[in-house]
């Protein structure tokens, strides 16, 4: 087999990720609607979002700490087992038509936790399934595959809820982690061995990999601030299309275009090297400026969806790219902590954005915080690309010399 997929040890990663990722492309749309349906509120929804999201972003940290210390395997393979449990619990419990709240909350805060510690072992698991030439191409199957779920997802959500119901949505992703933990369970990934030292000595470690690097915590702030961007869109985006482009449909289809350029983008990614590519990523993020503007204005449908379309092509690409550039320049002995950093930052600015959207739209229109946040993305994004570490870092090319700043093949090792 050509590319990643001719390690064995990736072709299970991998297999075990699309079903699992279209698992958890399934349950979202379907426990909203249950609740939503049951409670006749979307309060409760938000309750059980934020169970979900807060130990999450506390976590986060310490599940890096852990993905290091104790291998992603294993970390990743307990974490599967737990989400599962917990799906299986509020499958049963929509199934049983007696929703109790209280406990598919907490529910979700276990998942939130189990899923901590599973995102800081992502890039890990990639980077120990196989040689550094075929990361990109590894990294850019699994933007492949997940956004490929997040179009079959909804789909299959809606086939689930109008026959068997809601709860065999959960019921389903329950079974997609299982199947992931089992495939985790069949893998071997390089591991490699860090100093035992304390919780807090770890943590710190991790943050002094990120500060020494400017390149990465200059960069990370950007995508910081398109994820606070992505936000505000995602709340006022809606009532535009609503409001004032053609109805629904518009808001849906622009949502199809950014799922199809997102998987475009990640398969341009699979096919090109790129050598610059902390820099052409940031400038590639940039055009997520062009839709917020697009809807601020009211631009005509057609131009916003095809611009929403083109910016998550960018952003399709720039992921893998990116992933591939941390795991070439982070020693592999903190690379789940300093991944784990990354998560912390674009998870938190999220959230920040779907609250402030809603409450400067109320005070001064939506106008002005869609361009707002298309000025903060630029801004975010330029300032980066002037930086001597950021224009000078250049990917390892497979079979070439190592690129200006780059991490020897032996750092990992010599660290620990």
């Amino acid at each position: 087999m050509p590319g990643p997929l001719r390690h064995r040890n990736f072709r299970l990663l991998f297999a075990g990720r699309v079903i699992d990722q279209l698992g958890s492309a399934v349950s979202p749309p379907a426990l909203a609607l249950a609740i939503v349906v049951a409670t006749g509120s979307s309060g409760p929804l938000a309750v059980v979002l934020a169970s979900a999201m807060l130990p999450r972003l506390l976590l986060l940290p310490v599940g890096g700490v852990a993905a290091d210390r104790l291998g992603p395997r294993r970390v990743a393979l307990a974490a599967d087992l737990v989400s599962g449990s917990t799906q299986l619990f509020v499958g049963i419990e929509l199934l049983s038509g007696h929703l109790w709240l209280t406990a598919v909350a907490a529910a979700a805060a276990v998942g939130g936790m189990a899923t901590a510690f599973d995102m800081p072992a992502s890039l890990p698991l990639v980077a120990g399934c196989v040689d550094a030439e075929d990361r990109q191409a590894a990294n850019s199957l699994m933007g492949v595959a997940g956004s490929a779920t997040s179009l079959a997802g909804p789909a299959l959500a809606g086939v689930l809820i109008f026959t068997a119901g809601a709860g065999w949505a959960l019921v389903l992703d329950a079974a997609t982690f299982w199947i992931s933990a089992a495939t985790l369970a069949l893998l071997t990934v390089r591991r490699v061995e860090i100093p035992r030292q304390s919780l807090r000595r770890d943590l710190t470690a991790g943050w002094a990999e990120v500060r020494a690097r400017t390149w990465y915590w200059t960069s990370l702030i950007g995508h910081g601030t398109w994820n606070f961007a992505a936000g505000v869109l995602m709340t006022l985006g809606p009532l535009v299309a609503i409001r004032y482009l053609g109805g629904k449909s518009v808001w849906l289809a622009a949502l199809e275009a950014g799922a199809l350029g997102y998987l475009l983008g990640s398969l341009v990614a699979s096919r090109t090297r790129v050598s610059r590519a902390i820099l052409v990523g940031n400038i590639a993020l940039m055009t997520y400026a062009v839709p917020l503007v697009l809807f601020a204005v009211t631009a005509p449908a057609w131009l916003t969806v095809g611009s929403y379309g083109l910016a998550m092509a960018c952003l399709g690409f720039m992921n893998p790219v990116w992933e591939t550039a941390v795991q070439q320049q982070v020693p592999e002995a903190v690379l789940a902590r300093v991944s784990a950093y990354d998560w912390l930052a674009s998870m938190a600015a999220m959230p920040l954005g779907y609250a402030l959207g809603p409450i400067l739209a109320a005070a001064v229109g939506f106008t002005w915080p869609l361009a707002g946040a298309a000025v903060l993305v630029v801004v975010a994004l330029l300032v980066p690309s002037f930086a001597p570490s950021v224009r000078s870092l250049r990917l390892r090319q497979p079979g070439g010399p190592d690129g200006p700043g780059s991490a020897p093949a032996t750092a990992a090792a010599q660290r620990a």
